[in-house]
């Protein structure tokens, strides 16, 4: 957050796919400041940018005013971010399988008044999201390391057997990590659990 404070930016969102429901399902992953979660909720609630702009040729970074349309449009999310003295938005967002994505957003008291403003702001996030998502996926703990590792080498083609070997373990140790993937991602197969773990990013 400090590192995007030369930028004006006075809170940051970040939206991610729930492990468990449909494209279009979002949560709020992260925020700062806490106190704005209700705003957060809305936004993440809301139909705007997801998986319609995803699934159209928008591209991967957006910037608006948050008043815009803020009450024409019956816009939750813009009402509640404009009365907590935010005026701009710029959205980051980062493609995961299926159809999913991670999005950040950055809001701003200052106006933006043109797409160079936020260009440098795009930047930053693209900068420190290897460490943001690392935190998040962590954060979010369904899986622990040995089982993403299992599904990570599963990933790349290995067998059980062959991922024991690289783990210096037995087979029987690795179907357990596998076992206990596919039950916490609610999934019956392994190929389904690896699509899973790469929608939360941990793959």
């Amino acid at each position: 957050m400090q590192a995007l404070r030369e930028f004006a930016v006075e809170s940051v969102v970040v939206l991610g796919p729930g492990p468990f429901g449909g494209p279009t399902q979002r949560r709020v992953l992260a925020l700062h400041p806490p106190s704005l979660l209700e705003a957060a909720r809305a936004l993440a609630d809301s139909e705007d940018f997801g998986a319609p702009w995803r699934d159209s040729n928008a591209p991967l970074v957006a910037w608006q005013h948050v008043a815009k349309s803020a009450f024409e449009s019956g816009s939750r999310w813009r009402r509640l971010w404009l009365a907590h003295g935010f005026q701009s938005v710029v959205r980051v967002a980062f493609a995961l399988p299926g159809s999913r994505a991670f999005e950040c957003f950055l809001f701003s008291p200052r106006e933006f008044h043109d797409r160079a403003e936020a260009a440098p702001l795009a930047w930053s996030v693209l900068n420190l999201w290897p460490l943001l998502r690392s935190t998040l996926v962590e954060a979010q703990a369904v899986l622990s390391p040995r089982e993403r590792e299992c599904l990570a080498l599963a990933f790349d083609g290995l067998t059980a057997r062959e991922s024991a070997d690289r783990l210096a373990c037995s087979e029987r140790t690795v179907n357990y990590h596998l076992a206990n993937a596919m039950a916490k991602l609610q999934v019956d197969n392994k190929l389904s659990a690896i699509q899973r773990a790469c929608w939360l990013g941990a793959l």
